[in-house]
């Protein structure tokens, strides 16, 4: 076992060694902590053995007091990081918190982040994530570090260890996202992994009692000190959902296999997923006025309507110690997807009443994606060097083909007293052929990045400093034809500054700079009546600049942290008769965040967000200095979790959501109302015949509230999404 680089244990009475890992900010490959002796004072302080890698690419940090979230997680290149040696702000949702939450999906894991808030794709059900005020795409959430291999619409919370959730750009530390979002924050979901103790664990459970679930869950390690692992789920939903005549049925099989050694650590995962809902409730977009909120479970879908992915990939990743200092790594994943959607989409007065047409696609998609790095520690003087370069490559093979009914006759919609009507021709508007489509889009982003963190005053100072090399390469072909029509060539650097102070083991302050990466936007041939003199001109990357300060406590069972930040992005504007890139989009505010136990029985998890976006310099001057669609000012989550210390084995939790209003249209004349939910569980462990049997329960929006949840998720959309209604989630589970 390689020597540590730095010893650092913490002991007190009521908690665990697992408080304060290194005091760096990005450590050597491995740290470890062993047993102190007995203090002088009387020698019951309990210390355990505990181990920290900071900086590895395979190996996950150790979950926080309350076993809620993680000490750490993935940042980019740097690897798993201790949260206190971060100079960023983070959180990392564990497996046991999505267990007890009975999590179907990510979104139903980030609705405790009170700086996220669920959105939904443009004319699809493909699950979105607005952080910071910025749209995360569900096809940019990394797994186990790597774009793009994940299903697009819907992830299923049984393939996932960690949920982890980055807040602000990381265009250095991740490259640019390649489906153009990711400025605001990023997700990176790490696949399960086979415990220390052998695993049976069978779940049941129901939905309102009209949807049915099953789940397994088998893990095993063996060989000499238990390095080899293997873990298998597999997962079976349906039924009809909270809302009314919408079915959903969802596969789901994965497996996972590690290999942990003392110089060499290796994992590789394979999961399929076939994920369908029939009649799903569609998004509303409103004109001319907000409509009333439907009841939370009604229904105006077609019955025709159905969204359905099919998905198959697999990641491998490995690290190897060259040296007691030094670090190569490799990672490998595909992604085989497949996705048809029969879609209707209404349009609506303030009244309820408008009309809807069908959309149908269809779409396959091809990933491949890799990356390599090394990172090595030496000392020039006084000053300690932890040097970390990455080399990154993502390809992507898009093939699509779609077909519209007529939307100008379409079909007439009432949200509050829907009629079904015929499945209209979709002969109006094609493009390519149904089922067997041509290539539409090629993709290709690649990127070498290298950093040095310098460690001053025995590494109390960490100063990061890097830069990133990124090509951003698009090509798009005709859907008939096949025939290139444009293609987007463009690279640019991008850098980080990070800065992590420590005065004590217990308080951490940082700052840094870093920027986000987007593809740049053509000149559209005109605006308004206006003709562009530079029509078509394609233009270099978009790149977000944040600033952001902040401060964290942890007490060892209980962390605050603080972050103010500032994320400035540009925009097209028109000047005379040219588009130029001078506009600019700019989102800043405060995020205050709380997590672990405030006594053994109480764990609290929770924060407030407060976000101005605002839209500074657009092309249409009525849309300057306006508050961006879809994007609240304060966004609040409360959630706490008791143990009941009459009835061994019964916890109860509650968890409080609060979004304030949020505009509907570029120029604030429409908005939805602010909403509040409370959600509502309860679990009980007992022992039978030496097995644990869990029962949990659950009701999401206890008190059936009616609501508008979201608005938009893509640039400049204001579709609305309505709220989930009052939902009862029970299941039992026996580990054996």
């Amino acid at each position: 076992m390689r020597p540590p680089s730095e010893h650092r244990c913490v002991s007190q009475r009521v908690r665990f060694a697992i408080g304060i890992a290194l005091p760096t900010l990005f450590a050597a490959p491995a740290a470890y902590c062993t047993p102190a002796a007995e203090p002088a004072t009387g020698g019951k302080d309990e210390v355990l053995e505990y181990v920290i890698v900071n900086g590895s690419q395979v190996e996950l940090p150790p979950d926080y007091a309350g076993g809620q979230i993680a000490r750490g997680g993935r940042v980019g290149l740097f690897g798993n990081l201790d949260v206190m040696d971060t100079p960023f702000n983070n959180t990392n949702y564990t497996a046991e918190f999505m267990r007890n939450q009975q999590a179907r999906s990510v979104a139903d894991v980030v609705q405790s982040d009170p700086a996220v808030r669920v959105a939904r794709g443009f004319g699809n059900f493909q699950e979105l994530y607005v952080v910071r005020g910025f749209p995360v795409y569900s096809d940019d959430m990394s797994y186990n570090g790597l774009y793009g291999l994940l299903p697009r619409q819907y992830v299923a919370a049984e393939f996932l260890e960690r949920v982890e959730v980055f807040r602000g750009a990381n265009s250095f530390l991740n490259g640019a996202a390649p489906g153009g979002s990711g400025i605001g924050g990023s997700f990176n979901l790490v696949p399960k992994r086979a415990p220390n103790e052998p695993l049976n664990r069978l779940t049941v459970g129901f939905e309102n009692a009209a949807q049915s679930y099953v789940a397994a869950d088998v893990a095993r390690r063996f060989g000499e000190a238990e390095r080899f692992g293997i873990r298998a789920n597999g997962v079976y939903r349906d039924g009809e959902t909270s809302v009314e005549g919408q079915d959903r049925e969802l596969r789901v099989a994965s497996l996972g296999v590690d290999y942990r050694g003392e110089s060499a650590r290796f994992s590789a995962d394979i999961g399929w997923q076939q994920h369908r809902i029939d009649a799903p409730r569609p998004s509303v977009t409103p004109f001319g006025g907000i409509p009333r909120e439907p009841q939370a479970d009604s229904n105006f879908a077609q019955n025709w309507t159905f969204s359905e992915e099919k998905d198959f990939f697999g990641v491998a990743r490995g690290e190897y110690d060259l040296s007691e200092t030094s670090t190569v790594w490799a990672a490998t994943g595909v992604r085989d997807g497949q996705e048809h959607n029969v879609l209707s989409n209404p349009t609506v007065g303030a009244n309820g009443v408008g009309s809807a047409y069908r959309f149908d696609n269809y779409r396959e998609d091809l990933i491949t994606t890799s990356e390599i790095g090394f990172r090595t520690e030496f000392d020039t003087g006084a000053v300690n060097h932890r040097v970390s370069t990455q080399a990154s490559i993502f390809k992507l093979d898009s093939k699509n083909a779609y077909a519209l009914s007529n939307f100008f006759s379409g079909f007439a919609v009432d949200l509050y007293n829907p009629v079904q009507v015929a499945p209209p021709p979709t002969n109006f508007f094609t493009g390519g052929v149904l089922f067997s489509p041509k290539t539409t889009t090629k993709s290709e982003t690649s990127s070498g990045a290298l950093a040095d963190t310098l460690g001053f005053m025995d590494k109390r100072l960490m100063v990061t400093l890097g830069a990133r090399y990124q090509v951003i390469e698009q090509t798009s072909y005709d859907y008939n034809t096949g025939a290139k029509l444009s293609g987007y060539d463009k690279n640019t650097i991008t850098p980080v500054v990070g800065v992590v102070f420590r005065p004590a083991d217990e308080y951490s302050v940082y700052a840094n700079y870093i920027e986000g990466l987007i593809q740049g936007d053509v000149a559209p041939a005109t605006v308004g009546a206006v003709p562009v003199a530079n029509a078509g001109q394609v233009f270099d990357p978009f790149k977000s600049k944040q600033y952001e300060v902040g401060a964290k406590y942890d007490s060892g069972t209980l962390g605050l942290t603080l972050a103010v930040f500032r994320v400035n992005k540009p925009s097209l504007v028109l000047e005379g008769n040219t588009i130029r890139a001078s506009g600019e989009q700019r989102n800043q505010g405060v995020e205050l965040s709380w997590f672990g136990q405030l006594m053994p029985s109480l764990r609290v998890l929770g924060g407030i967000t407060y976000l101005k976006a605002e839209t500074l310099k657009t092309l249409n001057p009525a849309e300057n200095n306006k508050d961006v669609i879809g994007v609240p000012h304060t966004q609040g989550n409360v959630g706490v979790e008791w143990d009941v210390l009459a009835l061994q084995g019964l916890s109860l939790d509650g968890r409080v959501v609060y979004t304030s209003s949020q505009q509907a249209d570029a120029t604030n004349t429409l908005s939805i109302p602010s909403w509040t939910r409370l959600d509502l569980g309860a679990r009980y462990a007992l022992q039978l015949a030496e097995k644990t049997f869990t029962i949990r329960a659950r009701i999401d929006n206890a008190t059936d509230k009616d609501y508008w949840a979201s608005v938009g998720g893509s640039f400049n959309a204001n579709y609305m999404v309505l709220g989930t209604p009052r939902t009862f989630v029970v299941s039992a589970s026996l580990d054996f």
